[in-house]
């Protein structure tokens, strides 16, 4: 059985050097096609790294930063944190040499997935990434789509978003699980990292992450405490629900890719919460969040 303690990787616990998060894939028994790093750099501080057999996303979590690819400068323009608003992105395909350099100071993930074939360098602008409500009343949760299917597809297998569910609503709910490849299922593995928003007095926010056994075959379960810079590492069963404590809204940054050539994101619902769905549309969109698409 798979537990909390093997897949919940509490902020700091897996740093080296600037990076406070390291999820390589490869290198944890059982990971294989994933990855996260997050970086943190004073102003003008430059870390560089090569993409060695896979594709990235840099996203800034906060903060801006020049990026140089292979000889060629990008600027990405960041913002004050991830509840902020989304952010410019940057992707560079399979093998690329990446120079990073922090305008003002600030983080950065860089999410990865194992690739083959190569794509061209894309700076997804902030103002172009479509962004969807999902849900209603307090299951209702932003999602920023800058690198899912049909959002940003020149890329071999990466699939990555950000999630914002506000303080007391639930999210990744009806729980779902995507760890085979049916007619209408597809086999990823997936990260989730998370930032909670601080109370007013600055202490500090949580939330709860849960994952259980989608089959005999597959036993996992996890119902842990999430704090801000934790991860939560999914290899298969049911994903869900994610809830944000009262007065701390919520982010996770999804990271997913899988075995198939065909880069897909197809779900099934647990059947035991798929009737929730039929309540959104009745119950609404949480006014928090109300005239947040594009």
């Amino acid at each position: 059985m798979t537990t909390s303690s093997e897949l919940h990787l509490p902020a700091g616990s897996t740093g080296q050097g600037r990076y406070e998060t390291v999820v390589d894939p490869g290198r944890r028994e059982g990971w294989v096609h994933t990855g996260l790093r997050v970086l943190a750099l004073e102003p003008g501080q430059t870390e560089s790294s090569t993409a060695n057999g896979v594709e990235v996303m840099v996203v800034p979590l906060s903060g801006g930063c020049d990026i140089t690819v292979d000889g060629h400068s990008y600027t990405l323009r960041g913002r004050r944190d991830v509840f902020a608003s989304a952010t410019d992105v940057l992707y560079a395909p399979v093998g690329s040499e990446l120079t990073i350099t922090s305008v003002d100071g600030g983080r950065f993930a860089l999410a990865t997935a194992v690739a083959a074939s190569t794509h061209p360098v894309a700076l997804i602008r902030a103002e172009d990434i479509p962004v969807e409500i999902r849900g209603g009343g307090n299951m209702t949760r932003k999602v920023r789509n800058f690198g899912t299917v049909g959002s940003f597809d020149d890329c071999d297998s990466l699939i990555a978003c950000e999630v914002i569910t506000p303080g007391g609503n639930w999210s990744s709910y009806p729980a779902h699980k995507h760890d085979e490849t049916t007619e209408t299922e597809s086999e990823l593995e997936e990260i989730y990292y998370y930032e909670i928003q601080d109370a007013p007095d600055g202490g500090p926010g949580f939330g709860f992450h849960q994952t259980t056994s989608s089959g005999e075959d597959k036993p996992i379960d996890v119902l842990t405490e999430v704090r801000g810079g934790d991860t939560v590492l999914v290899p298969h069963g049911w994903h869900g629900p994610c809830a944000a404590a009262p007065g701390h809204d919520m982010y996770y940054l999804n990271v997913m890719a899988g075995p198939e050539a065909e880069r897909a994101w197809n779900i099934t619902d647990h059947p035991e919460q798929t009737w929730v769905r039929g309540t959104w549309d009745e119950a609404g969109i949480d006014p928090r969040l109300e005239g947040e698409t594009r």
